[in-house]
C-alpha cells in the first residue's frame, strides 16, 4: 500500500503526510508539479526529522506516475481516489495491500482525467455544511482504515 499526492499545494500538508508515512512505514509518491518549491527546507518545517525515514518517490507528472506504476505492478495496484465528488464512504470499501490511496490537490482536487482513471472513488462522510476536511487529516483517516483492514501487512512496525 502507498499514499500518493497529486500536485500538492501546501508544503506543511505534504510534510505532515510524509511524516505519517514515515511513522507507519508506508511509501509515498509526490506527483508534480507542486504548488511550492519542493526542497528539504520546505518539507522539514512540517515533517521535522522524520523525512529521513520516509520512502518517497517524486514523479515529474501524472503521465510519469502512470508509467512508473505500469512498470511496477507488484507495488502499485488500484488507484483509490479520495474525493468529495464520490458517493462511496471509505469505511465501506475493501482495501487491498497494494492499493494506492490518492489525495488530490488542496485547491482543486484532481482533473476529470484522473477521476476517470481511478479504480475507486471514496469520500469521508461529513457534515453537509462543511466543504472539506484538511487533506492531511483525511489521508490519516483513510490510511488508518486501510491499514486496519489489511492488518498492517508490510508495516515493519508490527512485524
Amino acid at each position: 500500500m502507498r499514499l500518493a499526492l497529486f500536485q500538492p499545494d501546501i508544503p506543511q500538508n505534504t510534510g505532515t503526510m510524509m511524516r505519517l508515512c514515515a511513522c507507519v512505514d508506508l511509501p509515498i509518491d509526490i506527483i508534480e508539479p507542486c504548488g511550492f518549491v519542493f526542497n528539504d527546507k520546505a518539507m522539514r518545517r512540517a515533517g521535522m526529522d522524520y523525512l529521513d525515514m520516509v520512502d518517497y518517490r517524486r514523479h515529474d507528472s501524472w503521465a510519469d506516475f502512470l508509467q512508473y506504476r505500469a512498470e511496477h505492478p507488484e507495488a502499485y495496484g488500484r488507484i483509490v481516489l479520495l474525493t468529495t465528488h464520490a458517493s462511496e464512504p471509505y469505511v465501506n470499501f475493501e482495501f487491498r495491500e497494494n492499493d494506492i490511496i490518492l489525495m488530490g490537490r488542496e485547491s482543486a482536487g484532481v482533473p476529470e482525467e484522473v477521476h476517470r482513471l481511478a479504480d475507486a472513488r471514496l469520500l469521508i462522510p461529513m457534515n453537509e455544511k462543511a466543504r472539506s476536511i484538511n487533506v492531511a487529516v483525511s489521508a490519516t483517516m483513510v490510511v488508518g482504515e486501510a491499514l486496519r483492514q489489511t492488518k498492517w501487512k508490510g508495516c515493519s512496525a508490527v512485524d
